[in-house]
């Protein structure tokens, strides 16, 4: 039964991996379409503060994927060490997530008193 648990947990964090890779990939040609404005032509003018934002929030949704998939993998029968390498996982992209989602509200703070 463990084994069971074990392979599902481990093909449901590869499956959540894949999709924080397809939302950075997605987020990072966005990015490049926005900033680049002769690839549009009459779309709206997008500031490039505005494209930040955008690219923050991808990213910041793709760490908490990260850090659901790295939760996952270990979740069954895990190793001492296995716990101390997802504690440390957890930290980095924790502390990474906060300042980015820190960043992010200021910006948007700013963005709406300029307006």
């Amino acid at each position: 039964m463990e084994e069971i648990a074990k392979n599902i947990t481990g093909h449901v964090s590869h499956v959540v991996e894949i999709l924080s890779a397809l939302i950075i990939a997605l987020a990072v040609v966005k990015t490049v379409y926005n900033y680049l404005p002769w690839l549009k032509r009459n779309a709206l003018k997008i500031t490039k503060e505005e494209i930040r934002l955008q690219f923050g929030g991808s990213v910041a949704i793709s760490l908490e994927l990260l850090l659901g998939a790295d939760v996952l993998a270990t979740a069954v029968a895990p190793s001492w060490n296995d716990i101390g390498k997802l504690a440390a996982i957890a930290a980095i992209r924790t502390a990474l997530n906060y300042f980015l989602e820190k960043e992010l509200k200021h910006r948007n703070s700013n963005a709406f008193t300029q307006q």
